[in-house]
This record gives structure tokens, C-alpha cells and sequence, in this order.
């Protein structure tokens, strides 16, 4: 015989009726909730403000014309300083040797960064975390004790400072930070695809040219770039390394003493430019990259 059914109380019929639903008891009430948003947008507009300002600061007053020698102060907007960017032979021969510098460590970086990140993603060796744990100790250590290191290290060895001890030095650092950004591009990568290709009857060499280098290609792209802004930005572990050349950072501090010209401010917004230019053009090769996969894989 079924239960009797019992029909709720008049009462409680009438009050749920009276009284709406209320979604998400104990929550912040709507007020909380926009004090808080407006509050993360005021921060996070403060932040980019402090980033950002001293960026604008440096591209306006390269149109300056100060009255002295020390462009700190506005004066008047001119472009004598853009039509005259090599009026300081020693500014143009310090950036051409930073460049230099960049682009050689971070060919050098690159290759060996990347091989480093396969080893240590593909393979399983017993050094495995003791070599994660070296890999990580250029990024913590303070410079200056890195930079320190490598200078007893060069005068132990009776080694002259100059261009290749600036290589080595930051090869040393830029390593890690290419081995790091590699990783964790090659993390989650299906290496069943390097198996199929070698089940084809590729060569191993074939399969990393046509399989494995295209798919970690934005990677080191992204790697390539971070070095060489690291390496064309380094100060304290070129400046205690560099002998008597001099880089760009060194030349600026060298220079500061007695003047500082209005041209090292176009070299650094010309720097900007040609970075933020190289920055969008790898977003827009992801982007088309992308894309293509999306259409042959819908």
C-alpha cells in the first residue's frame, strides 16, 4: 500500500511564493564585488604605469635639445639628435659591439640551450635532477657573484679580458634561461611523431628537420629573442669582464660622468622600436601557424 502523500502547510506554500530565490547565499554582496573589481583594475593600471612611464620618458626626450651636456632637463623639441645619431663615434662603436656580442651568444645559447632541454625533457638519465637543479642556479645567483666568479676565474688563467671573455660570461647566464623557455615549450610534445617518422624509414636527422624543429621552432624563437635582450642589456657581469671594450650599458655609465647626449636616448628608442616590431611579427608567425593547424585539423 503507497504512502500517503502530505501536502506542505498554507503558510510555507505562501511564504516561498512571497519570498524570491536567493542564488549564492554567503557570497560578498554586490557592493564588495565592485569595490574589488575597481580596485584590481586601479593596481593593475598603477602597474603598468610604473613600467611603462619610464619607457615614454626615454622616447620623449629623445627629441630634445638640452642647454648643456646632460639631457635631464626639457628644453625644447628638436631632431637634431635623429638627423645626427652618430655624432659620438665611441656611442656608435659600443652599440655595434653589443650587437655583435648579442647576436654571437645567442647563436651560441640557442643551440646549446635547446639541445640541453631535449636532453632533459626526451631522455631519463641518473643526473636528470641534479642538472634541473644546475640549470636553475644562473637564474637565482646575484650577478654580481657570477660576474666576480668568471673575473677571478679569467685572472687564474692569465686570460686578457675582451670580447670573448663578454661571450663566455654571458653564455653562462643566457643558457639557462634558453634551456628554461625551450623546456617549457617541449613539455607536453608527442614524441610518437618522432617515432612514426623514424617507423617510416626516416633518418634521425630528417625526423628533427621536418618534425621535431618546426613544432619547437616558437620556442626558441621566443628563447632567441630573451637572450638577445638580455645579452645586449647586461651591465654588471660585462662590466666586470669587458677588459677594455666596452659595451653599450658600459659605455653609457663611462659616459655619464661627463655628458649624457641627447643620441643615447634615439639609440634606445630605436632599440624599443626594432623589439616591440620583432615581438609583434613572432605573435603574428604564431598566430598564422595556428591557424594553418586549425585548417587542417578543424
Amino acid at each position: 500500500m503507497a504512502a500517503p502523500t502530505i501536502d506542505p502547510a498554507p503558510e510555507i506554500l505562501a511564504r516561498s511564493k512571497d519570498q524570491p530565490a536567493i542564488l549564492g547565499h554567503g557570497g560578498p554582496p554586490l557592493w564588495l564585488r565592485k569595490l574589488g573589481n575597481w580596485t584590481l583594475t586601479v593596481v593593475a593600471l598603477g602597474a603598468l604605469a610604473y613600467l611603462f612611464v619610464p619607457i615614454v620618458v626615454v622616447v620623449i626626450y629623445s627629441f630634445n635639445k638640452p642647454l648643456g651636456k646632460y639631457n635631464y632637463v626639457w628644453h625644447q623639441f628638436s631632431l637634431e639628435a635623429w638627423t645626427d645619431p652618430f655624432k659620438y663615434p665611441e656611442l656608435k662603436d659600443a652599440l655595434l659591439l653589443s650587437l655583435k656580442v648579442a647576436c654571437v651568444v645567442t647563436i651560441i645559447s640557442v643551440v646549446l640551450g635547446t639541445l640541453i632541454a631535449l636532453a632533459m625533457v626526451k631522455y631519463r638519465f641518473k643526473a636528470k635532477g641534479a642538472m634541473g637543479t644546475i640549470l636553475i642556479l644562473p637564474l637565482t645567483m646575484p650577478e654580481v657573484v657570477m660576474g666576480f666568479s668568471l673575473l677571478t676565474w679569467f685572472v687564474a688563467l692569465s686570460w686578457s679580458r675582451g670580447f670573448f671573455t663578454i661571450i663566455i660570461a654571458q653564455v653562462m647566464f643566457c643558457i639557462s634561461y634558453v634551456a628554461t623557455t625551450v623546456r617549457a615549450r617541449i613539455r607536453g610534445f608527442n614524441w610518437s611523431l618522432e617515432e612514426a617518422a623514424l617507423d617510416l624509414g626516416a633518418k634521425p636527422w630528417r625526423v628533427f628537420r621536418r618534425v621535431t624543429f618546426p613544432l619547437i621552432l616558437p620556442g626558441i624563437l621566443a628563447a632567441a629573442l630573451l637572450t638577445f635582450a638580455l645579452s645586449l642589456d647586461d651591465f654588471i657581469i660585462t662590466y666586470l669582464n669587458s677588459g677594455l671594450q666596452q659595451t653599450f650599458p658600459v659605455e653609457i655609465w663611462t659616459l655619464k660622468k661627463s655628458r649624457v647626449p641627447t643620441q643615447i636616448n634615439v639609440f634606445a628608442t630605436t632599440i624599443l622600436v626594432i623589439s616591440v616590431v620583432m615581438a609583434l611579427l613572432g605573435v603574428w608567425i604564431g598566430f598564422r601557424r595556428e591557424k594553418k593547424v586549425r585548417q587542417v585539423n578543424p
